[in-house]
């Protein structure tokens, strides 16, 4: 029944029965049919308000909203609300079932780390012989079987639909990726975290956001929701780690490389084999390369151990596990030994923390070429930023397009070269072409050297013009590597 759904949710009035029973929910007027109740909810691009009458035309039986239409259909029923947005939320985890109750829900966020972080909790429960759910950038998982991945965090209706499928195949455990988008539009509106977990923050987004300190406002805002018997875990290496949890009800715990912190970690040595590292006085070899791995990896102990897990068992078992496709992903040419990483760094920090890594790791004359763009339609700020700091930790940097979608690539290029100072210039060329850059890049190393292809990791597309077209950064980069062996 619709009385039944709207539990929770911040009603202003109501026209027409509450006792009417609803088949499904839509926030696209496009998808309603036959007895579908339609949340009208005010995005970014469209208003769903403007779509009311034709989500009636198709069917709907009730309509959410935060404005009563000038005209009301017969035998419709309307419901004001204060949000419809955080409306969505709430009804359709009420819909289907209340599933973040039915297993225990992590949610990860911050700029840089989340996939890695959800998905090495992913495989390290799996790994414990739990059946679990995951909710990420690069793929969403029930159990074994893979379900495709269009968002960071689905729609709200979308995403209870999910939760929905694992819950019903048995999933105890749902790691998941919580984007700030899915936070600020309040996609995970209603749902029960038993553990939140803080990354970092660093520059991004401000396309969406417009300003830092909105940026930071809008994950924080997770962590002040949080209820008492949920855990909040987060870096205190971090400058504004200690802030996120400083409102928060839930119990917190802090993770470190450089401070006394409740999960303290210090790396003994960080090499192409891995790292080598102590995790609260216990030495632990892992597979996974980096500092910044080194992070994830205690984010994900931290988060394990919160949630009852034995300590010996968690480590043994991480100690196997490799990371997410798409971050530092590898490889090495079998003549020239030249070594090719692929990684989803498309941040100014995150490619720092990436050419930092490969800069400790580098030996002798060995060279670090880069290969790096900036998405279109997408904050313009980092672009200097992005070649600046390429240019600063490489020996060769070829700037060429990402995914440009509906921008110039060639704009999207210029605004990037405003980062190369004098200086740069001379170890720096711009390559619109992805393929040739990469190709190029490839040419220009010898000897061992090192290349790194950042910005699209796992991505298996480039898009312009609204066309995605084929384009596999590692699938390239190997064509390329073994073109050169001949």
């Amino acid at each position: 029944m619709l009385k039944d759904i709207l539990y929770k949710v911040g009603i202003r009035s109501v026209y027409g029965n509450m006792d009417i029973s609803i088949n499904d929910l839509q926030t696209d007027s496009r998808k309603v049919t036959a007895g579908s109740c339609f949340i009208a909810v005010k995005g970014t691009v469209t208003n769903g308000h403007e779509f009311i009458d034709t989500a009636i035309d198709k069917g709907a039986v009730a309509i959410i909203c935060e404005e009563m239409p000038a005209s009301l259909a017969e035998k419709v029923t309307y419901v004001v609300v204060e949000n419809s947005a955080v409306a969505a939320g709430l009804i359709s985890h009420r819909f289907y079932g209340e599933t973040s109750k039915r297993f225990r829900l992590v949610g990860v966020t911050g700029t840089n780390g989340k996939t890695t972080i959800a998905t090495l909790l992913w495989k390290l429960f799996t790994g414990l012989g739990y059946n679990c759910g995951l909710v990420s950038t690069v793929q969403n998982q029930v159990g074994n079987k893979v379900i495709e991945s269009t968002h960071t965090t689905p729609d709200a209706i979308s995403l209870n639909r999910l939760l929905k499928q694992m819950a019903d195949e048995g999933c105890t455990y749902v790691f998941m990726e919580c984007s700030s988008h899915a936070i600020q539009q309040n996609r995970i509106a209603g749902l029960e975290f038993q553990v939140a977990l803080f990354s970092n923050i660093t520059h991004d987004h401000l396309d969406y956001h417009k300003t830092f300190d909105e940026y930071i406002r809008v994950k924080k805002s997770w962590f002040d929701g949080l209820s008492k018997s949920a855990v909040a875990i987060s870096n205190a290496d971090d400058k504004r780690g200690a802030v996120m949890l400083q409102n928060t009800q839930a119990k917190k715990y802090f993770y470190s490389l450089q401070t006394l912190a409740d999960y303290k970690g210090k790396i003994i040595e960080n090499s192409l084999s891995g790292l080598h590292m102590l995790i609260n006085d216990v030495e632990v070899h892992f597979k996974l390369i980096g500092a910044f791995n080194a992070y994830n990896l205690l984010a994900v102990y931290a988060a394990a151990i919160s949630l009852g897990q034995e300590k010996t068992e968690v480590l043994q078992v991480l100690s196997n596990i490799s990371g997410a496709e798409g971050r530092f992903d590898y490889m090495i040419s079998s003549n020239e030994k030249i070594v090719g990483i692929v990684d989803y760094a498309h941040t100014p920090d995150a490619l720092l923390n990436v050419l930092a890594t490969i800069k400790n790791l580098r030996q002798g004359v060995q060279k670090i070429i880069t290969v790096v763009g900036c998405g279109g339609n997408r904050d313009a700020a980092k672009r200097p930023l992005m070649a600046e700091v390429a240019c600063q930790y490489s020996d060769k940097v070829i700037l060429t397009s990402d995914n440009p979608r509906n921008e110039d690539p060639l704009q999207i290029l210029k605004d990037m070269e405003a980062g190369v100072n004098v200086v740069a210039r001379k170890k720096c060329i711009t390559i619109a072409d992805r393929r040739e850059a990469i190709k190029t890049a490839v040419s220009l190393g010898s000897n061992e050297d090192i290349i790194l292809v950042a910005g699209k990791g796992h991505e298996k597309y480039q898009e312009i013009k609204g066309v995605k077209y084929d384009f596999d950064d590692k699938k390239v980069l190997k064509e390329m590597l073994e073109m050169m062996e001949k």
